[in-house]
């Protein structure tokens, strides 16, 4: 007698996480707050306090969310639609990187007549496309021309290519195919590898971040798969408690707030290759968020809580707005730094009501069916 064929399960789809949504606002918030050159209210988000940001925080939720998503169409029995959306949404991005780098060219040099403020695009580095368009162009698609707060976007272009044969990889051979992101992270760290700059810097070099991303597409599979991404310890609560407050320590130091030695590693620099430091820092922080942060509770249904979740959801797009916001905060606290004082919180707070109100128009166009995940 034969046995009946049992049919494997196949994963659900998980429910949008309240928590997420409401983090990435935030996270949005504190990302148009840093851009903002010469603000004092850089010091009320949460990058002031440890040697990591919300660039780290992004970069592995938006690994987490596409690892997820992928595992799920992928399991579904379509690898092609599965490798197709990845793509779809790598040349999406790629194409509004290009919109936000033109169209940000245009707003400097508006913002130079405006207020008076010769040479402001010079000094971000956008020198080269005002003089050899030609080649600054070419270099610019291909995300290696990259003047001030242009670095953004390219890494996740950049991971988002990756992702397809990662993920392929993990199917075959589990957490062993995080060797090859973490040997690339290793190479760059110690000097072997780098992702070339033409006229600039890169802000974020892709062969370290890459690790940060893969790390989070590998939860996101492993929490479709199993339920859960990492097991809640005491220990590994404890321990990612511990290199938080070693981050808040390194900064206080850093910013001559306290008086004490260094402690090897932690240092705020080396953002641009992920240094060991912050990759630590980065992962523990993101640990006690997942840990200790309620799925839901009262706080995240007020007017707060809501406006936050709406930036979350449309996070891309509030991103993009800020950019804008952010250099048009900074012109005018360059312009009028007499009228800092007050001028300075009065143009954070209306940037931060801009972006939830541009959230919120976003969230009631969008149709009750439609609420993909973003990269951003």
């Amino acid at each position: 007698m034969t046995s009946p064929v049992v049919e494997p399960r196949l994963p659900a789809r998980p429910p949008r996480d309240l928590r997420l949504d409401i983090l990435r606002g935030w996270m949005q918030i504190s990302i148009f707050v840093a851009h903002c050159v010469g603000s004092v209210m850089a010091w009320g988000i949460h990058a002031a306090w440890g040697i990591s940001d919300s660039s780290e925080q992004f970069v592995l939720l938006s690994g987490m969310l596409l690892g997820s998503v992928f595992t799920l169409k992928q399991a579904r029995g379509d690898g092609g639609a599965a490798r197709r959306d990845i793509l779809a949404r790598t040349l999406r991005l790629w194409r509004t990187h290009l919109i936000v780098f033109l169209l940000m060219a245009g707003f400097l040099l508006l913002l130079e007549r405006a207020l008076g403020l010769p040479g402001l695009a010079l000094r971000q580095g956008w020198g080269w496309l005002f003089e050899t368009p030609h080649f600054a162009l070419p270099a610019a698609a291909a995300m290696l021309y990259q003047p001030e707060k242009m670095g953004i976007l390219p890494i996740f272009v950049a991971c988002m290519a990756g992702l397809a044969p990662f993920l392929w990889l993990a199917a075959r051979i589990g957490a062993w195919a995080l060797l090859v992101p973490l040997a690339l992270y290793a190479a760059t760290n110690l000097g072997w590898i780098a992702t070339p700059g033409i006229h600039s810097g890169i802000a974020f070099d892709p062969l370290a971040w890459q690790l940060i991303f893969f790390l989070g597409a590998w939860c996101g599979r492993r929490s479709l798969l199993t339920g859960r991404a990492l097991p809640h310890r005491a220990i590994y609560l404890a321990l990612a408690a511990l290199i938080v407050l070693v981050g808040f320590y390194a900064r206080i130091v850093d910013e001559e707030i306290l008086t004490g030695p260094a402690i090897p590693g932690f240092d705020v620099q080396g953002k641009e290759i992920l240094a060991p430091g912050r990759l630590l820092h980065a992962l523990a922080l993101a640990y006690l968020c997942a840990t200790l942060l309620p799925r839901s509770a009262g706080w995240m249904e007020n007017a707060a809580g809501r406006a936050l979740a709406a930036i979350g959801r449309s996070s891309l797009t509030v991103f993009c707005l800020g950019l804008f916001l952010a250099q048009a905060v900074s012109a005018l606290l360059e312009r009028f730094p007499r009228q800092a004082p007050w001028l300075d919180p009065v143009l954070i707070v209306a940037g931060a009501a801009i972006l939830a109100l541009f959230a919120r128009i976003l969230d009631l166009r969008r149709t009750p069916l439609a609420h993909p995940v973003q990269a951003g």
